[in-house]
């Protein structure tokens, strides 16, 4: 990550959201449609006004989420950040640098489940949730579909990062990359993870595309974004979401 202005970062940000999502669409919705549609998790396929409204309001969230690393990388802010471009005792050689890795993960998962339950608070849903919520049969490009005010809100999760962890370009490059494309996969359309996945050891706390996709269609439970524990702790994990992972993983053409 070596970007020295905002305009880096927005390139930076926006490349990488455009190519992922692009591929994605063009794979399963182009490409594939119609070898794979009969496993779409819903049969139907967006219109071209939920692409638009949803590319229209990605590159809003883009404009966002490039602002932030700017503030809080590019300006005296940074001296209270435990971003370092040092080695020393965090290099790649110490157990600390590859342990960031998960934490951080957890650390976002926690962030994003509380949000995101928060904004579905009927005093808070309209204002910042709503039309994310739009996308009731969502495309890749609905992952950075946000209104500027939940944008604001998922953002919030880069200066918790810096402030609470030593972090540098390499946690932050990985971090932001593996959180755009389980993203992307979460908005897809399909299910990537073999049938059975949901019941295995590991499955039952992974979050899948058949999870979120059930949170667009009925707007309740199913809260996640990469694992599942929070919603089994709480009790907010659909009680079909076994029975929906089977019956679109079961289907044959």
């Amino acid at each position: 990550m070596h970007a020295n202005s905002w305009s880096d970062f927005l390139l930076l940000i926006g490349l990488r959201y455009f190519i992922i999502a692009s591929m994605a669409w063009l794979f399963w919705y182009v490409i594939f449609k119609k070898r794979i549609s009969f496993r779409k998790i819903q049969l139907k396929f967006p219109s071209n006004k939920d692409y638009q409204r949803e590319i229209l309001f990605s590159i809003a969230t883009i404009f966002i989420f490039s602002l932030v690393p700017t503030v809080l990388l590019l300006t005296p802010i940074r001296q209270y950040t435990q971003f370092y471009t040092y080695p020393g005792i965090y290099n790649a050689h110490t157990l600390y640098f590859w342990l960031a890795f998960p934490i951080m993960y957890v650390v976002h998962d926690t962030y994003f489940y509380f949000t995101h339950r928060l904004m579905h608070h009927p005093k808070l849903f309209k204002a910042f949730h709503l039309l994310h919520h739009k996308s009731t049969n969502p495309s890749p490009f609905a992952a950075f579909a946000f209104h500027p005010l939940e944008a604001i809100v998922e953002a919030g999760i880069f200066p918790i990062l810096l402030f609470i962890m030593p972090l540098c370009k390499w946690h932050l490059f990985a971090f932001f990359l593996v959180q755009m494309v389980y993203n992307v996969y979460g908005h897809l359309g399909w299910e990537v993870y073999p049938k059975g996945f949901n019941k295995s050891w590991i499955g039952r706390w992974v979050n899948t595309s058949v999870n979120h996709n059930q949170h667009h269609h009925y707007f309740k439970g199913n809260y996640s974004l990469y694992f599942l524990w929070w919603d089994r702790i709480f009790g907010t994990l659909r009680t079909d979401y076994d029975q929906a992972f089977q019956e679109v993983k079961s289907r044959k053409k």
